[in-house]
Formats: C-alpha cells, sequence, structure tokens
C-alpha cells in the first residue's frame, strides 16, 4: 500500500472508532456478568456444534471464524444467571457458550462437527477433568469428529473454579480461529460464613435498592474466605487477520471437497504471528461495553462491563484463551488471586486461610485460569467522597457513619453512604467550593463550568444523591451530566479504566482506542445496577 495511501486508511479507521466511543458514551449504560448455559437433565447434557460465521470487530471488519456454539437452541430455562433476559445460543459463537454446572455433577458434551470438510477433524479438550469419550475419531490429544460427524465426551465436574475448554486437534489454527470456551463448575455446597454477617448485609443493601442477584453462586468455592457479591468471567484471546484469510481462501478454493481424499486439507501458516485484534469474551472496545446478547453481535454474546458498589467483594474468572500473554491491569485496587487452575491457594500452615498474591496486573498466561477477588472502598482517600457536611440543609448530606470494628460504615445496609470509610467522614475535598460542601479541604477544583471532562467523567468528585448538585450548586451540572449516558438522576459513578498493559493490545488494528480495554464503575448505592440489560 502507498504511504498516503496508508495514511488515510489509518485516518478512517480512527474516524470511525471515535464515532463509535463517542456513540457508546451516549448509550445507556450496560453491565457485564457470568452468563452461560447449564445444559438439559441431571446429568449436564450440552449439544455443541463446530461450525463458522463472522465476528464483527470496531473498526468495522468482519472476521472469518469458527466456534462453537448450540446444535440446537437451549430452552429458556437453561440460561444463566436466570436474571439476565433475552440469552441465545447460536450454532457458532467466540467464545463458545459458557458451561455452568455443579462440583459432583456428570457432565456429557456432545460435539458436531459443522467445519467445511477441508478444516478437517475436530475436537475439545478439558483440562483439568478426568474425560471418557466415545465415537469419533481417534486423535492426537482425543477422541476427534470427522467433518460431518460426532464425539460424545463424559467427565465429573470434580473441581469448582474456573475452567477452559478448546480444540485439541490443530490447536495453532484451531484456537486461533475461535475454537474455545469456558467451564464455570459451581461448589455443591455453600459455606454458612458467605450467608450470614457481612455477606448477608451486602445482598440485603441491593435487595433495599431494587436490585436483582446475579450471582451464579454466593461462593466461588466450598471455603469460607470465597464468598462474592458479584461476578464477571473475562476471556482474553487474540486474532491474526492473517490466518483467518488464508484459512478462508483455501476453504474457498478447496470447496466441497471429500474429507480425507488427497488434496482436501487446509495449509495455512501460523507463524510469523501477528495479531491485530485483542479481545475480552470475542469483542474489542468499546464493543465489549454494549450489552450481553446484543443483536449486533449474534455471534459474540458476552460483553465486559464491570460495575459494583463501594465494599462489594466481585469474583472476577479470568482466562487467557490466546496465544500471548496478556499483562491486563485492575485499576483501582489489586486483584487478590483465590486460585489457579481451579487449585485454591491455601496456607502452608493453616487451610483455613487463603495464601493467593495480591497482583497488580492479572498477567493472563494461554492455558491458564484464575479466581480473584477485587474490592473499592475509598478507603485511603483522605477526603469524604459522598460530599457529607455537617452544617447543609440536605439531609442526605448530614448522614452519620459509624465504624464497625474494621472501620466502616456497616450498621444499615439501607444508608446511601453504607461501607463508607469513617475514617474520612466529614472531610471535604474542595477549599473553595461551589455549593454547600464544607471547605477547608486540601484541594481546590477547577469552575466546573469551564471545566472539560470525558464522557465516563461522573460530573461530581462525589458518590451519593445530590452530590453532583452539592458539588456546584446552583451554576449547573458539569458536563457531561445531563446526558443520556452519566444523567445526575442515574448514574453518576467513578470509572476506572481496566485494561491491558501492552500498549499495542489497547489497539484495534493498530488504531487506539480499541483491544483490551474496558470501564469499570463503581456507583453509589441508590443507583440500581441491572446486569439484565
Amino acid at each position: 500500500m502507498r504511504p498516503i495511501n496508508m495514511k488515510i486508511a489509518i485516518l478512517k479507521k480512527r474516524l470511525i472508532l471515535a464515532a463509535m466511543v463517542a456513540v457508546a458514551s451516549l448509550a445507556p449504560m450496560v453491565h457485564a456478568a457470568a452468563p452461560g448455559i447449564t445444559g438439559t437433565g441431571t446429568a449436564g447434557t450440552f449439544n455443541l456444534t463446530a461450525q463458522t460465521a463472522y465476528l464483527t470487530q470496531p473498526d468495522g471488519q468482519s472476521i472469518y471464524s469458527w466456534g462453537y456454539g448450540c446444535s440446537t437452541a437451549p430452552d429458556s430455562g437453561s440460561f444463566a444467571p436466570s436474571a439476565i433476559a433475552g440469552g441465545f445460543c447460536n450454532t457458532m459463537q467466540v467464545p463458545g457458550p459458557t458451561l455452568i454446572v455443579t462440583e459432583g455433577q456428570t457432565v456429557t458434551v456432545n460435539l458436531s462437527n459443522g467445519l467445511p470438510s477441508s478444516a478437517g477433524n475436530t475436537s475439545i479438550l478439558f483440562p483439568g477433568f478426568q474425560v471418557t469419550t466415545s465415537g469419533g475419531a481417534p486423535g492426537l490429544l482425543t477422541q476427534e469428529a470427522a467433518p460431518g460427524g460426532s464425539v460424545t465426551y463424559t467427565f465429573v465436574a470434580s473441581t469448582p473454579g474456573t475452567h477452559s475448554y478448546y480444540s485439541g486437534t490443530q490447536g495453532d489454527l484451531q484456537v486461533e480461529m475461535g475454537l474455545f470456551g469456558a467451564i464455570i463448575v459451581l461448589p455443591s455446597s455453600v459455606p454458612s460464613a458467605c450467608t450470614s454477617g457481612l455477606p448477608a448485609k451486602n445482598l440485603a443493601a441491593e435487595a433495599h435498592w431494587g436490585e436483582k442477584d446475579f450471582r451464579l453462586s454466593q461462593a466461588a468455592y466450598d471455603h469460607a474466605k470465597t464468598c462474592y457479591d458479584r461476578e464477571y468471567l473475562f476471556q482474553f484471546s487474540e486474532v491474526d487477520p492473517r490466518i483467518h484469510s488464508l484459512a478462508l481462501a483455501q476453504v474457498t478454493a478447496l470447496g466441497a471437497c471429500t474429507a480425507g481424499a488427497a488434496g482436501c486439507s487446509l495449509q495455512v501458516p501460523t507463524e510469523p504471528y501477528h495479531p491485530a485484534y485483542f479481545m475480552i469474551n470475542g469483542r474489542s472496545m468499546p464493543d465489549d461495553m454494549d450489552p450481553n446478547y446484543a443483536y449486533q453481535y449474534p455471534h459474540q454474546p458476552y460483553n465486559g462491563n464491570p460495575h459494583l458498589h463501594p465494599g462489594e467483594t466481585v469474583l472476577l474468572r479470568i482466562i487467557g484463551q490466546g496465544r500471548w500473554q496478556h499483562p491486563f491491569h485492575e485499576h483501582a485496587n489489586h486483584v487478590r488471586i483465590l486460585a489457579r487452575d481451579g487449585n485454591l491457594i491455601l496456607s502452608q500452615s493453616d487451610d483455613t486461610l487463603l495464601a493467593g498474591p495480591a497482583l497488580f496486573t492479572t498477567t493472563t498466561t494461554p492455558g491458564i485460569t484464575m479466581d480473584g477477588l477485587f474490592y473499592y472502598t475509598g478507603r485511603g482517600l483522605n477526603w469524604d467522597m459522598y460530599a457529607h457536611n455537617p452544617t447543609s440543609a440536605d439531609p442526605l448530606a448530614t448522614l452519620g457513619c459509624t465504624p464497625d470494628a474494621n472501620g466502616y460504615n456497616t450498621g444499615d445496609p439501607t444508608a446511601i453512604n453504607y461501607y463508607e470509610w469513617c475514617q474520612d467522614h466529614n472531610k471535604p475535598l474542595q477549599a473553595a467550593p461551589f455549593g454547600d460542601v464544607a471547605s477547608g479541604g486540601p484541594a481546590t477544583l477547577p469552575d466546573p463550568n469551564i471545566l472539560t471532562n470525558g464522557a465516563w467523567y461522573g460530573g461530581s468528585p462525589y458518590l451519593g444523591a445530590n452530590a453532583t448538585a452539592r458539588a456546584v450548586g446552583t451554576t449547573g451540572t458539569t458536563p457531561p451530566s445531563g446526558t443520556i449516558a452519566n444523567s445526575p438522576g442515574g448514574e453518576a459513578g467513578f470509572a476506572f479504566m481496566w485494561h491491558s498493559h501492552n500498549e499495542r493490545e489497547i489497539t484495534t488494528n493498530n488504531a487506539f482506542p480499541g483491544g483490551m480495554m474496558m470501564m469499570m464503575l463503581v456507583d453509589s448505592r441508590e443507583f440500581v445496577i441491572d446486569e439484565s440489560n
């Protein structure tokens, strides 16, 4: 491509991305979860197929891909969590359907091969489980389904936690093309610690504001230290479009050749490897912040847009599904790792204690799964993030804060400032505020009428009802409050970017912003986090 044409192409991509980011910032807020299917019957039977389709990217490209899907549409009761409406499972999706089972359950996966005959056999590996097979043809790593054929895999879900599944046939090509997915094994019993104390109060706080419970369980493992309030599944992968284009060209050229016949096989080189698309749950920024099961992504049903309230414990289920290692950074706090590959990390001297590291980046090594806990409380800010002011006429600005044994306001789960860090109570941020926020703080904010903020700025440095109005008084709201994205009556939370620390991986086809990036939003209690979209 001539230099001038290349510059024009890059400019067009950037303009398209900028427009899409602008549209996303004006769209209603949407949220992630860990959606999937539960199978049919007590034996947990899943009927999957491997087929072809195209994946959409924010730069307007459609990428020819292969993926697992449902050979028959699951009945509505098979979608979990049940609070999420509009679930679908097409005959091909990337990642493949998340299979949700229970510890000790016998799981049966029937795989049909709907790939082109020239693609040859395909299969599924289930790392960490003892698998028996029936049907199909022997392969290098497991039994395989020939084109138009099928194979059955059976195993006991022996270990709770987050697991992966992926093709065991010509993995350098088939996994790259999209043949991978996740298995979530729920513990067979929930520790009593997860149904009492603070976990029960957190659930009561959500119920008070009319929020549904979107968890698949109340604990990640059969362990008292693995309770959680919300959960999100993130599968990291990348795409080299050259490989996908070559596969499509060869499939097209070979046509309906006879599987196994001389010359009826793909010869796609997978090295050198130059990925240009970096995805979370099969989507790139900003597409990953659109709803789960959005109609515009029929083959990419899962999103990535975490939300939480201060003090809530969030379970992050993380899988490296690609060929590269991705140093993903979760702003606002470290992630305390509970387990790797379904194995709890316990103290050598006391197995009642977890001993996983607190990670600055959850580096997703290919093939590795991690379960970790994340939370945000605002502790250590040294100013009151709820804009309390004991001299205010606004009753919401004069709420009390009674510290528990750990210093947090947890006595009343219905309070807007539930889980406030009491040491910072009544400490203002502004020295010369516009509204009735008390003066004397360590910093003076710029005039909100002239300050230009990004679309993810909530309009106020505070959480809580009327916090935006109290921060700016009668001078008006700080842009972009008042838009669909950040209406003062809706969401005015704190936004933290979660993204890869490899700069190339936060681009889409070398255009920023894109790739492995999302926004994590800390919402005040009165904002209802609705993950049903």
